[in-house]
C-alpha cells in the first residue's frame, strides 16, 4: 500500500510536531489563554518570527534548491503586507467615520461616507481622493486575492523577461535588487496611492472585533503557525520527486539540464513565482502583527538580510532556513531592544544596538568561510554517525545520492 508523501518523509512530521508543540506552549503561557508568563508583545514577536521563517523557506526554495540568488523577495513580502493593510485601514476608518456620522441630523449618503474615509486616510498626504489602486479596498476577499495575485503577477512578468533572456548569476541578482529598489522608491512617493513614507498604520486593530490585543496576538500566532506548516509541506513536496531533481539539476548545472531537453526557463519561472506568492502570504500575516508598514520595509537591504538568514541556517535545507530566520530574528530583537548590557572597555563603550549589524555581518562571513552548510549542517554530524559506511563516487551531485558500489548491486 502506497504511503502518503508526509509519511514517506519523517523530517516533515518532526517539523510539524515541533511547530505544534511550540504553538501550544506559547498559547498556554500567553495572557489570553494561559498563565500570562509571556507578554502580549513577545507573543507578537514570536508570531512575526514564524512569518519570517515562512519567507525564509521561500528564499531557500528559490536560492538553495533552484540556484537563483534573488535579492528582491522581501519586495513580494512587503506587497502582501500592503494588500492586507489597505483593507484593514479602510475597514477600520469606515467604522470610525460611520460612528461619528451616526448622530447627524441628516443621514449621510454613501458618497459622503466614502469622501470622509478618503479624507481620514489620505489627509496626511494632502489628498482626499481614493487612488485607483484602492478600488477593492472595501472588499476583504478581493484584497485577500490580491495578496496572492499582485506578488505572483510581478514575479511572473519579471521572471519571464529575465529568464527568457537567460540572465543568470550575479546579473540576475542585480536585476532583482534593482526591481526592489525601483518599487521602494515608487512607494516613497505620495503619488503611489499608498501614503508615501507615512505608510499604512493601525493595522493591529481588526475591524469589527472587540477582542483585546491579548487574544488577537494569539490568533495571529495560530494563523502564522498554520501558514508556516503548510508552506513547509508545500516546499518539501516541490523539491521531492522528479521535479525536485530537475530543480536541483538546474542549480548545479543549468546547461546540462537544458541539453537533456528540459524547459529550464519554465522550471525557474514556476519556482520564482511560487516563492513570490509564499512571500506575499507571509507578509500579509506579518504586518497586522507589526501594526504598520512603510516603504522602508521593501528596501533592498531587507532582501539581503533574508539571504543572510538562509545562509546562516543552511541553504538547501528547508529546516535550515527556518532555524536561520528564527535565530537571527530573535537574537536581533534581543540586541536591538536594549536588553543586552553594554560593554565598557574603558576607552570605548560598545552599545549592541549600534553594533548588531556588524555582529550579524561578521557571523555571515564566518559561516560562509568555515561552515558553508550553515547551522543545518550540524544535523549531518548526527546522521552520519548512524549512517551505513558507504564507499564509492557519487552518481549524482547531491549528498546521499546512489554510489558506484550500490549501483552495481
Amino acid at each position: 500500500m502506497r504511503q502518503s508523501f508526509i509519511l514517506r518523509n519523517p523530517s516533515i512530521l518532526i517539523f510539524l510536531a515541533c511547530l505544534a508543540a511550540f504553538t501550544v506552549i506559547v498559547t498556554l503561557l500567553s495572557h489570553a489563554y494561559g498563565t500570562a508568563f509571556i507578554s502580549t508583545s513577545f507573543v507578537k514577536t514570536l508570531g512575526k518570527t514564524l512569518c519570517l521563517c515562512l519567507v525564509a523557506i521561500a528564499m531557500d526554495l528559490v536560492w538553495g534548491y533552484c540556484g537563483i540568488l534573488s535579492l528582491g523577495h522581501f519586495a513580494f513580502f512587503g506587497l502582501g503586507g500592503y494588500m492586507v493593510g489597505m483593507w484593514l485601514m479602510y475597514a477600520r476608518t469606515e467604522l470610525i467615520v460611520a460612528g461619528s456620522m451616526a448622530n447627524a441630523a441628516i443621514p449621510p449618503t454613501p458618497q459622503e461616507v466614502r469622501d470622509a474615509i478618503g479624507t481620514q486616510i489620505f489627509g496626511v498626504v494632502g489628498s482626499s481622493e481614493f487612488p485607483p489602486i484602492w478600488m477593492f479596498a472595501h472588499s476583504f476577499w478581493a484584497q485577500m486575492a490580491l495578496v496572492v495575485l499582485i506578488p505572483g503577477a510581478l514575479a511572473l512578468v519579471f521572471g519571464w523577461l529575465a529568464f527568457r533572456s537567460r540572465v543568470t548569476g550575479v546579473y540576475l541578482s542585480i536585476l532583482t535588487q534593482a526591481m526592489t529598489l525601483a518599487l521602494s522608491l515608487y512607494l516613497f512617493q505620495n503619488e503611489s496611492g499608498l501614503r508615501g513614507n507615512n505608510g499604512l498604520s493601525g493595522l493591529q486593530n481588526l475591524p469589527g472585533v472587540s477582542a483585546s490585543q491579548d487574544y488577537i496576538s494569539v490568533w495571529f500566532l495560530w494563523a502564522s503557525a498554520v501558514a508556516l506548516g503548510l508552506g513547509y509541506v508545500l516546499a518539501a513536496w516541490v523539491v521531492s520527486g522528479k521535479f525536485g531533481s530537475v530543480v536541483r539539476g538546474i542549480r548545479d548545472d543549468e546547461a546540462r539540464v537544458r541539453f537533456l531537453g528540459y524547459s529550464v526557463e519554465g522550471y525557474k519561472l514556476f519556482v520564482f513565482t511560487l516563492t513570490a506568492i509564499i512571500a506575499g502570504i507571509a507578509g500579509a500575516l506579518y504586518y497586522p502583527q507589526a501594526g504598520i508598514i512603510n516603504p522602508g520595509e521593501v528596501a533592498p537591504i531587507a532582501s539581503i538580510y533574508l539571504a543572510v538568514w538562509v545562509a546562516i541556517g543552511g541553504r538547501g535545507r528547508l529546516y535550515g532556513a527556518v532555524i536561520g530566520a528564527a535565530l537571527v530574528s530573535l537574537v536581533s530583537t534581543w540586541f536591538t531592544g536594549g536588553q543586552v548590557p553594554s560593554v565598557n572597555l574603558g576607552f570605548y563603550r560598545i552599545d549592541w544596538v549600534d553594533w548588531w549589524l556588524v555582529l550579524l555581518g561578521l557571523t555571515f562571513v564566518l559561516v560562509t568561510l568555515f561552515a558553508p552548510k550553515g547551522i543545518g549542517g550540524l544535523f549531518d554530524l548526527v546522521t552520519e554517525r548512524f549512517a551505513p559506511n558507504r564507499h564509492g563516487a557519487n552518481y549524482g551531485p547531491d549528498q546521499g545520492s546512489l554510489l558506484e558500489k550500490e549501483g552495481r548491486k
